[in-house]
């Protein structure tokens, strides 16, 4: 397995453009499949979840073509509604798909979706929307299979504001009878992208980035031209990068009203921030403050795929802050890895207690998910001696060859890719 080394110690320096967001790109793949011809999207990250996004819609009968940051896809050709389980097994958001090909051809079979394995995280909000939209969903041990004659307009409440099942009942209301109403909507940018995204291909979408959107379906959708966000998370990531070297870093295409929440915490913690337009320039010269209590949850509140970046720079920090975790309850599982380089973290089931340390030292870690991995990244970066992080195709899921981006800054970092044997 690849591996990445580091030799830590090393402040980061100079320019880099963050790449389009992975959490904004795969429902908008899955929603081009409602409009029948050629979607062009740009701003399209290089990600194994990209990668495995597209082979699905291959294997639906799509033709799919990815240059450098752009997609062009054309959907006409597909002909089927089954994603093959082997696809669907290696990720989560696979399941954005349901609401798509339900509303192009009336039946979609699926499987239990796979990811990252950062706590429970149930399918049933998507399948009662789709249920209340008129589907009819049979489950037969891991398969589950929808279909319809006819999506009808309805008013949804969520038990939760889940961003998946807010964009999967968004997608499939767009050409249900009449007008849809989600209520207890998640918020987040990338459902604003996705809403904007519809409209330009002709649907009526009102109320993202609010608890409520409403939906008036309509017959067609047009392929279109698109450009999706940035990843707020990998510029989240690289703030933080910043902040646990010492370094001085300036961040291109990045939306600052994206990232209210982190600026705000980062700045509590001392961190220097200038902001102009889609520009952002990161500094801590010295060492940074804790943070008394810092919550995860949906947005505009702090995220939880962050949670383990910020959680470095405070074991760096000087006094005791704490970490609560309301959204994956798997989630701290990159404690034991940080501790094993010197982090003094005490968990109690969701939160954690960080006593800051003034160094943290190299050692071999593994990646337990995308963020989990990001986060034993950065901390070989501000530890001293030699870090060697394992596992991480995990971070390859949501980073474009992060040690690529992290060279450009002047970090000491290398993918290590074992020779195959005969």
């Amino acid at each position: 397995m690849e591996k990445l080394v580091i030799e830590g110690g090393k402040p980061l320096s100079g320019t880099i453009k963050i790449h389009g967001a992975k959490n904004a790109a795969l429902p908008i793949l899955a929603a081009s499949m409602m409009a029948p011809g050629t979607v062009t999207l740009v701003n399209v990250p290089d990600l194994s979840d990209i990668h495995v996004m597209l082979d699905i819609l291959r294997a639906l009968g799509c033709q799919a073509e990815q240059g450098t940051d752009t997609v062009r896809l054309n959907t006409s050709t597909a002909h089927s509604s089954h994603i093959p389980e082997s696809l669907m097994s290696q990720m989560r958001s696979s399941i954005f798909l349901m609401g798509p090909l339900l509303a192009r051809f009336g039946r979609v079979q699926v499987y239990q979706p796979g990811g990252c394995a950062i706590g429970e995280r149930k399918i049933d909000l998507h399948l009662k929307g789709l249920q209340a939209l008129g589907a009819e969903i049979e489950e037969s041990g891991n398969t589950i299979v929808c279909t319809t004659n006819g999506l009808k307009g309805t008013e949804i409440v969520l038990d939760y504001p889940s961003v998946g099942a807010t964009e999967n009942i968004m997608m499939a209301a767009c050409m249900a009878e009449g007008m849809t109403t989600i209520s207890n909507a998640a918020r987040e940018p990338e459902i604003q992208d996705l809403q904007n995204f519809l409209n330009v291909m002709g649907a009526e979408i009102i109320g993202a980035g609010t608890d409520t959107i409403t939906i008036k379906g309509v017959t067609s959708l047009t392929p279109c031209v698109y450009r999706v966000i940035p990843d707020r998370i990998v510029a989240g990531t690289f703030m933080v990068a910043a902040a646990v070297t010492k370094g001085n870093v300036t961040l291109e295409n990045v939306n600052p009203s994206h990232l209210t929440s982190v600026i705000h915490v980062l700045k509590r913690a001392g961190v220097q921030i200038t902001i102009d337009g889609d520009i952002m320039n990161v500094s801590c010269l010295t060492r940074p403050r804790a943070v008394e209590r810092i919550v995860t949850s949906p947005h505009p509140s702090f995220p939880t795929d962050l949670q383990s970046q910020i959680m470095v720079l405070l074991s760096l920090a000087d006094g005791v802050s704490i970490v609560k975790e309301t959204v994956f309850e798997g989630r701290f599982k990159h404690v034991d890895e940080l501790s094993r380089m010197g982090a003094d973290i005490r968990t109690d089931m969701n939160s954690a207690f960080i006593k800051g340390v003034h160094r943290l030292y190299g050692a071999t870690v593994e990646a337990t998910d995308l963020r989990a991995g990001a986060a034993l990244v950065l901390a070989g970066l501000a530890a001293h001696g030699t870090t060697v992080v394992e596992q991480i195709h995990h971070i390859d899921r949501g980073y474009e060859r992060i040690e690529k981006m992290l060279t450009h800054l002047g970090a000491q970092i290398h993918r290590f890719s074992p020779v195959p044997t005969e």
